[in-house]
Formats: C-alpha cells, sequence, structure tokens
C-alpha cells in the first residue's frame, strides 16, 4: 500500500505566490548538483523549491511480516529524511526561497503522477536518466514526465552549473528566434549572457526563414547526420553553455539528454 510522508519547513506567513519548482531525485551522489541547479533556477524566476523522493517498498523491505516490513521502512523513511535535510541545509542559505522536501513508498510512476497533480507544479525539474532513480525505467521516465505534466521542463546536469546571475550562458537547440514566448525564458534570457547562442540542425524546415534576427543570436549551423548531437555538444562546451532551450518533443529528448552534457530547458 502506497503513502506519503511530509515534511515542510516553518515559513513567514503572507508570503507572496511563488512559481513553484517541483525537483524528481533520489538521495545520491547527483541531488546536491540537481538540488543546486533547481535552487539557482528559483532565485531567478522567484520560485519555490520541493524535493520529492520516492521509493518502491519492495527495494527495502523483503520480509512478508507486516509488522517487520513497517519497522523497516519507518527506519528507512528517518534514514532518506536525515540525507535531504543535511542536503538542504547546505545548499538553502537564501531564506527567501521555500524549500520542503517529499518521501514517498510506492509505485514510481503512481507517485511521480501524485505529486505532479497535487503539487501542481510551474517548473518540473529532474536528473537524467542515469540518476539512480529513474535506472530500472531508463529512458521512459522523461517521456512520462512530458506527458504527466504540459508545462516547463528542466532536465539538469549534476555536473554543470545554472548560476543564478547575469553571468548566466544559454544556448538555443531548434529554437525559433522569435523570443520569449515562455515566460520562463523571457525571465531567463533577460539574466542572460549576450549574445544568446544559437544551435541549428541543417534541413530542419523551422529554420528555412532566416530574415530579421533582432535579438542579434550568434548562430551555429550543423549537418544533419549521426554525429550532429555530438559535434553540437563539443560546441556547447566551447561556448560554456551551461542551459540549452530545447523545443518539446516526446519522442527526442530522452536520446538528446544522453548526448548533451549541459541542463536542458524544455519549452512549449
Amino acid at each position: 500500500m502506497s503513502f506519503l510522508i511530509c515534511a515542510l519547513k516553518n515559513l513567514p506567513k503572507n508570503m507572496p505566490m511563488k512559481n513553484k519548482i517541483l525537483v524528481l531525485s533520489d538521495i545520491d551522489s547527483s541531488t546536491k548538483g540537481i538540488l543546486t541547479n533547481a535552487l539557482n533556477l528559483a532565485k531567478i524566476v522567484a520560485g519555490e523549491v520541493t524535493l520529492f523522493c520516492v521509493k518502491r517498498p519492495t527495494d527495502i523491505v523483503e520480509n512478508d511480516s507486516q509488522l517487520s516490513a513497517m519497522r523497516i521502512i519507518n527506519e528507512k523513511f528517518l534514514e532518506i529524511e536525515n540525507k535531504i535535510k543535511s542536503v538542504i541545509s547546505v545548499l538553502s542559505n537564501d531564506e527567501k526561497i521555500r524549500i520542503s522536501h517529499k518521501i514517498s513508498f510506492g509505485n514510481l510512476k503512481d507517485e511521480i503522477s501524485k505529486q505532479i497533480k497535487a503539487t501542481k507544479p510551474d517548473i518540473i525539474v529532474l536528473g537524467k536518466h542515469k540518476s539512480k532513480i529513474f535506472s530500472f525505467l531508463g529512458d521512459n521516465i522523461i517521456d512520462f514526465v512530458l506527458k504527466e505534466f504540459a508545462g516547463t521542463v528542466m532536465i539538469t546536469s549534476d555536473k554543470i552549473t545554472v548560476k543564478a546571475d547575469s553571468e548566466l550562458s544559454l544556448g538555443l537547440l531548434n529554437e525559433n528566434k522569435n523570443l520569449p514566448k515562455n515566460r520562463f525564458k523571457k525571465t531567463l534570457v533577460s539574466f542572460a549572457l549576450k549574445p544568446l547562442k544559437s544551435f541549428q540542425i541543417h534541413n530542419n524546415n523551422a529554420f528555412k526563414n532566416k530574415e530579421d534576427n533582432p535579438e542579434k543570436i550568434i548562430e551555429y549551423i550543423f549537418e544533419e547526420g549521426d554525429n550532429a548531437l555530438k559535434n553540437i555538444d563539443n560546441y556547447l562546451v566551447k561556448n560554456k553553455i551551461q542551459l540549452l532551450f530545447v523545443p518539446r518533443e516526446k519522442n527526442k529528448i530522452g536520446n538528446l539528454a544522453n548526448h548533451i552534457n549541459c541542463s536542458l530547458m524544455l519549452t512549449n
């Protein structure tokens, strides 16, 4: 039976509404990097962060005894909560950012779906598929989140930091140059180092019209083929891109996240 246990940080009353950022991550070596990027994103877009961790009971409990199972789950909950509090205490130095954490035991997809419906986030942040929490689902977790959630999704690198200052280095992959339509993109672009960098794959119909470039974007054109993503990633590294805006294409994001090392921001 699935159940949810929540732990919230006490906050002052009458705080203005902020953008809700839901972070999906296990408590492992990648958590600090993922949460750091989520916190920096929250500073830029005036957000509050909820870290959501879910465990399958079958991964924790092997004994059939109900009392024994409950005891083990309670012990695991305390262990996970202590780890979460330890990570949060190191990273959450800005008291203006709301940080909460939630721990759930149950089916991974079901619990994520319930959490999305309960939280109604403005942005979902998750690590790449190599993150331990998603290892048994493979790349399908990204498609699952995109199916369940129509808003902005950030697939974050745990190694490249998205900075919350004017030096934020942004890139655009196969994006329309009439920027920005997405409200978070508008805010992030205002924090970004100029000019922006655009990475286009040749023969993409979206870029046949190259009339005006009001944003004065620097363009890099790549030949379509097997090495396109590898070549793009090399240029992302050379340009020190921290965050790459990508159109939502549900069947292609998993492969893209696998080849690109920086964080991805998926927008409509």
